[in-house]
Formats: structure tokens, sequence, C-alpha cells
């Protein structure tokens, strides 16, 4: 689906029909959103989806592991997400003998359902605006340290007002670039447990080849429960806890889907940056996202080769592989789509207007200067940002970059301590430790760091003097150096670690050859100059009055905020792409397994099958599950406004039951987080009759079955 053009030529859907922009508060449903849902096939009023006195839709909505959505599907407290969203907490229950990422896991009763040492969900319990007692307390009169001060210490007597002693989690969050004000109240349930993932070979079909693309045969889901005290509070993992009997769970329709059909999607979408102007997407584009992607692809080239010889290693990095894999090709993605759809010379037309708008007397004063403030900015930025991104990419890759640094600062803390403070420090540095290098492969370690500071010494420009001083000596090749400065580290193992436990010495911390490689990094990123700062007081204060004066020259539209990872609705229907020959079915809106099995190749790491599914493929074992016209379906597509952070999040009929999970975004609208194309925008979803086919038909999961509310 490389070639847009192809959108254009055909007629086989409608471009009449366009998706629906919009990632909207559950609180102002009722006004900005409810007529219209309805009028497109909502059968729920806003009350039934959002309501703090009621149970309602968004009781069943939860936020999975501070970084993926998840809903409850049973009143038992089962969890439905992405494989992709509970693969780090599989690939932590695995071993080599209990290969759980490779072979699937099914727990038959409560008792085999297993506990990953760190997991969590997050109800949302309800939001409230507080704009005008933050905005009341500040003036444009203030630069911006001093207005951050004010608002900051208001925002931590709301979060205090709000959080009941402790019993919620509370957070104040900026929109439109602090030009208004929300509080969240959330309460957390860490008692998560694993109850079902489907072979890696289903849950992650495809694999890096088939992120972001279309047509899709991706099974990607996996079951979790959660668990809390006998009066259902919150509590720490113990086998006394019992299953969490939830407010509001989901009804689970195998009806199917069907072009044209309502649809809508809750979850947490993480970051958009739909106010990004165009010199910020120049930037990106031009300097930051080729160094990410290029920094990303060394690391992970570094880790593939001992993963690959070594299953117990492929299984400890699993995770840390696979998201860095993930932004990869989204950050090559943008700068493809970005670049292919002229969004920066879009973004400017609309600041063309703006400035017009701008130089009008009323508001001459209050925006002239707003686009040549914020265009400074970035002139400015742009090579700190090359940079910045050449060292994120290792950051996210190595563990050695900076685990030296924030570990080291802690042991200097320790050794200059006295004997109580050591002793109280002791435990958590011990228990910290042994986390934290329990699954490291300091083979694998050496040779990503090497070959990041290697490229980061090459590419990156203005890099961190000390790395600057070892490449002047090493001719740019950090190997010899990285495998000495392990054999003298005192971070290359636990026992050194436990050594200095027992001698502490903050000499020996400050001489280390791999503390100082990362204290170099760390400071070199966190680097400012006071022009900079002051360029940056200025951006931020323009940007927020960029936004402010969109606001108010057209305050008759209906305006959202961008993603910053809290609870959105966003709605559309299901909707094809254009005919592609590669897909088998009859409307591009979805897929078989007729397609799965056509790509399937035996050993192949990412088009592999396990033999189960090719039987039941073969004896047209589907069940209730297949499609009323004879067909398994496993993915489809709507048109719905998401972003990273939805993934896991449940795409609902009108009628409010699950239809499908949310799991990836299509290549061709990757430029979505920064504008909405409603023409190629779609949201890939795994279609929940397959989730259950899997779960009943391949794993013969009756009881998790059993535990569900199927409309048929």
């Amino acid at each position: 689906m490389k070639k847009i053009w192809i959108f254009i030529l055909l007629t086989a859907v409608s471009m009449t029909t366009f998706a629906d922009e919009g990632m909207w508060f559950l609180m102002h449903l009722k006004r900005l959103n409810e007529a219209d849902m309805q009028k497109k096939g909502l059968k729920l009023t806003a009350e039934e989806i959002y309501s703090i006195n009621n149970s309602s839709l968004k009781d069943a909505i939860v936020q999975f592991n501070g970084g993926c959505t998840a809903e409850i599907v049973s009143g038992k407290g089962l969890v439905f997400t992405n494989h992709h969203c509970g693969y780090g907490a599989i690939a932590e229950l695995s071993s080599p003998e209990n290969d759980y990422l490779t072979n699937g896991f099914w727990a038959k009763s409560l008792d085999e359902e297993l506990k990953p040492k760190s997991l969590y969900v997050r109800f949302f319990v309800r939001m409230d605006d507080v704009t005008k007692r933050i905005l009341s307390l500040v003036n444009d009169n203030m630069n911006e340290k001093e207005r951050e001060k004010i608002v900051n210490q208001e925002i931590a007597k709301i979060e205090q007002e709000n959080s009941e002693n402790g019993k919620y989690v509370v957070s104040v969050k900026s929109f439109y670039n602090g030009n208004e004000y929300y509080y969240f109240v959330y309460q957390d349930y860490t008692d998560v447990r694993l109850v079902g993932t489907p072979p890696n070979s289903i849950g992650k079909f495809g694999g890096d080849t088939d992120n972001w693309e279309w047509p899709r045969h991706t099974g990607d889901f996996s079951i979790f429960r959660v668990y809390a005290d006998k009066d259902g509070n919150p509590a720490a993992y113990s086998e006394d806890n019992v299953p969490l009997v939830p407010k509001h769970f989901l009804p689970i329709s195998i009806q199917g889907v069907r072009e044209g059909d309502f649809s809508m999607i809750l979850g947490y979408p993480g970051r958009t940056n739909r106010w990004m102007p165009a010199a910020g997407i120049d930037q990106n584009v031009q300097y930051a996202y080729p160094a990410w992607v290029e920094a990303s692809k060394v690391g992970m080239d570094a880790m593939k080769t001992h993963m690959d010889n070594d299953q117990a290693v492929k299984l400890n990095y699993a995770s840390t592989y696979s998201g860095v894999a993930n932004y990869w090709k989204n950050r090559q993605g943008m700068i493809d789509a970005l670049t292919k759809h002229r969004t920066a010379e879009t973004k400017r037309k609309q600041e063309r207007k703006f400035q017009k708008w701008a130089k009008k007397k009323a508001n001459r004063e209050k925006y002239s200067t707003v686009l040549a403030d914020i265009n400074a900015y970035y002139t400015a930025t742009n090579e700190k940002a090359r940079h910045d991104n050449y060292l994120i990419g290792m950051l996210r890759s190595s563990t050695f970059a900076p685990l030296p640094y924030s570990l080291g600062n802690a042991l200097k803390t320790y050794a200059a301590a006295n004997e109580k403070g050591r002793a109280d420090m002791l435990p958590r540095l011990e228990n910290g430790i042994a986390e934290t290098f329990e699954n490291l492969y300091l083979p694998l370690e050496i040779d990503v760091l090497s070959d990041e500071l290697n490229l980061y010494a090459a590419k990156a420009g203005n890099i961190a003097p000390y790395i600057q001083e070892l490449a002047s000596k090493n001719n740019g090749n950090f190997k010899t150096d990285i495998q000495t400065a392990f054999d003298q580290s005192v971070f290359a193992s636990v026992d050194k670690l436990k050594s200095f436990l027992i001698n502490p010495s903050e000499e020996a911390i400050e001489k280390d050859p791999l503390y100082l490689i990362s204290v170099s990094l760390m400071d070199k990123y966190r680097e400012t100059t006071p022009e900079i700062e002051a360029l940056e007081d200025k951006f931020q204060s323009a940007y927020r009055k960029y936004i402010a004066g969109t606001l108010e020259a057209n305050p008759k539209k209906k305006y959202y905020p961008d993603a910053n990872s809290t609870l959105r609705l966003t709605y559309g229907t299901i909707r094809a792409l254009p005919k592609d020959s590669r897909n088998d079915a009859k409307i591009n809106n979805y897929t078989t397994l007729k397609g799965t099995i056509a790509k399937y190749q035996p050993g192949d790491e990412e088009f592999d099958l396990p033999q189960r599914l090719i039987d039941l493929y073969e004896a047209k074992d589907y069940g209730r599950y297949a499609d009323k016209d004879g067909y398994m379906p496993v993915n489809f597509l709507s048109d719905q406004d998401i972003t990273g952070g939805n993934s896991g999040s449940p795409v609902l009929n009108g009628n409010g039951e699950l239809i499908g999970l949310a799991f990836d975004g299509n290549i061709e609208a990757m430029a979505g987080d920064v504008i909405f194309d409603p023409a190629l925008q779609r949201t890939i979803s795994v279609d929940i009759r397959y989730v259950l086919f899997i779960i009943d038909k391949f794993a013969g999961a009756q009881n998790i079955i059993d535990e569900l509310k199927i409309v048929e």
C-alpha cells in the first residue's frame, strides 16, 4: 500500500465519506459529540459512556501498565489487551524450559495464573476543569520559570485535595500548551496476572515486516486478570486476593462488522502534536527522526546477533528489541509520510492565515511576534535535535549508557553516608542491583554500547567532550575501549557491586570507566546554555499564544486537545482501503485466515504458524466464530483517530459491545500524529471473533470462554 496515488485513481471507496477527526474528553461528549454520534449509529447516551455517580462504559476501560489500553471483559476482572502490550510481562515469565512467549500459555484455573513482578492497571474515576483556578494565578508579564513555579504549586494543591489521603492517584494535566488545565482521578491495581497468550507466531505474526502495514493477519491479543482484596480494594499481591468484581465489563459481539458500521474506541492515546508548527516538522524530518532511525537500527542489529544465537538471551531482550524496532519503523514512516504529503507546507499555509489575523490592530500587541519567536527557536536547535536523537537512540538500546550514571550517583550517596544511612539504603540498593542485572547479557551489552558510540562519534556533531576525547584516541572505534571498561568497571557484574557495597568509595565511582562514559553522555543530553534557555522561554510563551490565538480566531469550531495519555473517545466507521491484490477479502476492510495461511513460511521467525492453526483452517473448523459468509475473520479496518497508547483499546459497536482490539495504524497515514488525514487515516484491529476462535478452538480454553458475555 505504498503508492498513495492508487487511492485517488480507484473508486472502490467513496471519497465523500471521511473519518471523524478528534480525541474527545468524556466529560464533553454530551455537549460536543452525543448528537453526531447517535446520528451515525450510537445507541447509548453520553451518560452511559461517562458517569461519575453510576457505572458506565468508562469503568471497563483501563490504562495497562502505563503505556497501553485494556478492557474488562468479565465480572471476574478478566482483561483483554494486545499481545505486544503484554509482551514484556510474558517474556519476563518465560524461560527456555517454559517458553510462553514462543509457545503460548493458557491458565485452566485461577491457581494456574502467573504473576509478573511489576504490572498494574489504572481505572479512571473522574475528571474536572481547573483552568480558571490555575490561570487566575499567572499573567503574561511572568517569565516561563515564574509561571511554571506558580502553576506547579497550585497543581500540587489540587492533587492533594482530590487524593482522599492517598486512596486515589490524581494528575493535573496541561492542555493546549498551558491554555487549559484538567485534573484526573485514578485508582491503581497492582495485582495483575497472566491468564492467556497465543504463541508468538500468532500474537506477533508478520513481525517487523508487517508492522504498520495493511493487509494484516496478526492475532495481537493477550489476557490478564485484575485481583483485589476481599473488599474489592487495590492490594499488593497475596494468595488471599480475589478476582476484582468491576463496576462494568464489556459484552462481546460476534455478529461481525460491515462497511459503514458505526464504531468507537476508548483508550489512552499517548502523544500527538497536531499544533506543531511547520518549523518543528522540518526539524523532525531533516534532523531528529533520521538520527533516531539510524541509532535504533544500529542497536537492533547488535542485539539481534546475540538474540539469534541464544534463546534465553532472545527472551530476556525480546521486549527491549520490540520497543526499539517499533519506533524505528514508526519514525521512518513519519519521515516518508510527512515528506510525501508536504505537511510542513500545509502548516505554513495555516500560519500565514494566523499571521494575517495577528497583524490586525486588536491582535497585534499580543500575537504579532509569535511565529517569529517559534521559528527562531527551531533554527537555533536543529543541530541539537540531531545530536539528542542519536543519543536517545543509544539510551533506548543500551542499558549501560544510562545505568552507571543513575546507579553510580546512588552508590556515591551510599559511600558518603554514615553507618546508619548505609544500613537504611543497603536493602534497596541490593534489590535494585539484583533486578537490574538478573537478565543482562554482557557480550550483547558490550556490542550495543560500542556500536552506538561509534555511530554517535561519527554522526552526532557536537558530542560529549569525554566521548570526543576517547574518539580522538581510538579513531572512532570504541570496541576495545568498551571491552576494557567492562573488564575494569564496578558496574560490570553483581559480584563487583556487592564487593563495592562492603567497601564503598566515592573516588572509585568517580574514576570508574563506565561511569565516566555514562556521566559524559547524560550531562551532554541535559546540557543547556543561557542563549538556549532564553529561546526556550520565548518559544514556550509564543507556542501557547499561537494556540490561544488560533482558538480565539475561530471560536465556533469544535476543538480537541492533543493526546497526552489521558482517556479519550474517538468514533467513526468500519471503512475499507482501495482493493489490494494482496488481500483475498471481497472488501478491503478485513482479512481472513486464508490470507494468514497464504503468508505462511515454515521456519521463518515472522511468518511461521503453529500446525494446530493450519489444521483448523484446513478442516474449516471455525466453530461459531466464522463470518456468515463462511470465512474466518482476522483483522479489520476502521477510521478512528488513534495513536500510540491506544494499543489494546476496545473497538465498540453502537451498543457498547466489544468487536475488536485496536493494535496499529497504517503507514500511509503515519503523519497522523501531526496532521489528521481524513482520506487515509485507518485503525487496524484484531477481530474479536478471531480472538475467541484462538481461545476456544485453538487453545481449548473453555474456562475463559465461559466467563464472557457473548452476544450472538
